[in-house]
C-alpha cells in the first residue's frame, strides 16, 4: 500500500491551492498527493468565466455570501482579495480589473490560471493522480501512534496521516463533482445540510413569451417570495432564453428558489421591469403619457422606458393589443400593465439542473470546521474546502475566492505556516 503524509481527494480550485500551500515551507518533507477522478484536473476552473476564469472580485465581503457569516468573515480574513492577487502574481497570473469589479487575468484565459496551479504543483513534489476515483475513506488505528486514514480509491489504496476534502459539492457533475464528496463527510461522521443548484438559469412554462425574446436582456428588479414572505429582493441583468430566464440577476436569485423548492416550500419570483418605480408611479406614467400622447399605441409608449420587443410580448401577454392606442385602453387594461410591469409573476417550472449549476448551496455545516484551520473539530486530522462547505457566493467570482481562501488555509495549517 502506498503511502503519504497529506492526501487531497479532489484537484479543482481548493484541492490545487491547498497543495499549494501544503507544500510552501522550503523546509518540509511531506509527500503530498492528490487523487482525482476524472481525466484531467480543473474543468471548472476552465468554463468558468466563459472560459476567462473570473478569479475573484475587487471587493469581497461576508455579506457577497450564504451561510453562516461570522464563519465565512473569519475565513476570508485569514486569506483576503489582496493575498489573492499577490499569490497569483507569484505563480506568474497578473490580474487585471473589469468595471463590474471583477478580476481576470489579463492573458482572458482561464487555461492561464489552471495552467499556473499545476505546473506549481509539479514544481514543489505534489504527484497529481487523475483517473483515481476515491470511493471510501476510513479512519484506523496507527500501529506507531494515534489514528491514520485508509483512502481506497479505483486503483488501490493509500494510508496517510492527514486528508484534505475538497471533492466540490454537486454542480457540474461531468467535472467530477457529483456530491461524493458528501457521503465521505456523512460516513466520517459530519452532517450535510440539504443540497440544491444554485448559481442556475430557471426553466419557464412553455406558454410564457421568453422564446419571442430569445437573446434580449433587461435590468429588472427581482422579488423572491417562499411561502408567502420575501426573502430576497436584487437588481440586475436578466437575460430571456429558448427555455427562460438567465443572466446575472437570475443566477443569484435562482438559490432561494431551488432550496425553497427541494425542501417543499412554495416559492415564486417576481419582476419589476422598471426597477427603479413602484407600480403607482407606473401608472401615473402611463396617464400622463395618454393625456399627452393620445395618438400614440400601447407598444410605442411603452418602449419609452423597455426594449420594443418586451413592449409588444407583455401587452400580449395581459390581454392589452400592443397595436392600439393607449388612449383608448379601459382602465382594466392599463392596470394589467402596470402589474405586469411592476409585478410580473415569473412562471417557473423547475431550475435546468445540476450540469448547468455553477455551485452548491448547503453542505458541511460551517461551524463543524476550525475556520482558522478548516480542521474538522469532529476528526482529528481530516480537513474540509470548498464547495463541501455550507457557503456559496453571489456570481462574480465569489466563490473562486472562497475556494481560494479555504484551500489556503488548510494548507498552511498542514505546513506550519
Amino acid at each position: 500500500m502506498r503511502t503519504a503524509d497529506v492526501v487531497i481527494v479532489g484537484a479543482g480550485a481548493a484541492g490545487l491551492t491547498a497543495a499549494l500551500f501544503a507544500t510552501q515551507a522550503r523546509a518540509t518533507k511531506s509527500r503530498v498527493v492528490l487523487l482525482d477522478g476524472a481525466a484531467t484536473v480543473g474543468v471548472k476552473i476552465l468554463v468558468s468565466g466563459g472560459g476567462r476564469c473570473n478569479v475573484t472580485h475587487h471587493t469581497v465581503t461576508a455579506a457577497d455570501f450564504f451561510g453562516n457569516r461570522r464563519v465565512i468573515k473569519n475565513v476570508l480574513a485569514g486569506f483576503p482579495v489582496q493575498d489573492t492577487i499577490a499569490w497569483f502574481a507569484s505563480l506568474g497570473v497578473t490580474l487585471k480589473r473589469e468595471e463590474t469589479g471583477k478580476l481576470f487575468p489579463v492573458t482572458d484565459k482561464a487555461r492561464t490560471v489552471l495552467t499556473s496551479l499545476v505546473s506549481s504543483c509539479q514544481a514543489r513534489g505534489v504527484d497529481i493522480l487523475c483517473r483515481h476515483r476515491v470511493s471510501r475513506i476510513d479512519r484506523v488505528p496507527d500501529p506507531r501512534d494515534g489514528y491514520l486514514f485508509l483512502v481506497h480509491h479505483s486503483q488501490g489504496s493509500m494510508a496517510a496521516q492527514k486528508v484534505i476534502l475538497a471533492m466540490g459539492g454537486r454542480s457540474l457533475p461531468k467535472s467530477g463533482s457529483d456530491g461524493m464528496g458528501y457521503v465521505m463527510a456523512e460516513r466520517l461522521g459530519h452532517r450535510v445540510s440539504p443540497t440544491s443548484p444554485a448559481l442556475v438559469p430557471l426553466v419557464l412554462d412553455e406558454g410564457m413569451f421568453h422564446q419571442r425574446l430569445m437573446g434580449l436582456s433587461q435590468i429588472v428588479r427581482l422579488t423572491t417570495v417562499i411561502d408567502g414572505k420575501r426573502v430576497d429582493q436584487r437588481i440586475g441583468s436578466l437575460l430571456w432564453t429558448h427555455f427562460g430566464v438567465s443572466g446575472p440577476v437570475v443566477m443569484d436569485a435562482s438559490r432561494f428558489w431551488t432550496l425553497a423548492r427541494h425542501q417543499g416550500q412554495d416559492a415564486e419570483i417576481f419582476a419589476n421591469f422598471l426597477p427603479d418605480s413602484r407600480s403607482e408611479d407606473i401608472d401615473q406614467w402611463l396617464v400622463e403619457q395618454t393625456m399627452q400622447s393620445s395618438q400614440r399605441t400601447v407598444a410605442k409608449i411603452l418602449s419609452q422606458r423597455v426594449p420594443l420587443r418586451f413592449a409588444e410580448e407583455v401587452g400580449r401577454h395581459v390581454g392589452c393589443d400592443p397595436s392600439r392606442l393607449l388612449a383608448q385602453c379601459p382602465r382594466q387594461d392599463r392596470l394589467r400593465l402596470v402589474d405586469a410591469l411592476s409585478r410580473l409573476r415569473l412562471p417557473i417550472v423547475r431550475d435546468r439542473g445540476w450540469n448547468y449549476a455553477e455551485v452548491t448551496a448547503g453542505g458541511v455545516p460551517l461551524e463543524e470546521v476550525d475556520y482558522r484551520t478548516m480542521e474538522s473539530k469532529l476528526v482529528s486530522g481530516l480537513y474540509l474546502i470548498g464547495e463541501m462547505l455550507d457557503c456559496d457566493g453571489r456570481i462574480g467570482g465569489f466563490n473562486f475566492q472562497w475556494a481560494w481562501a479555504t484551500g489556503s488555509l488548510a494548507g498552511r495549517a498542514i505546513s506550519g505556516t
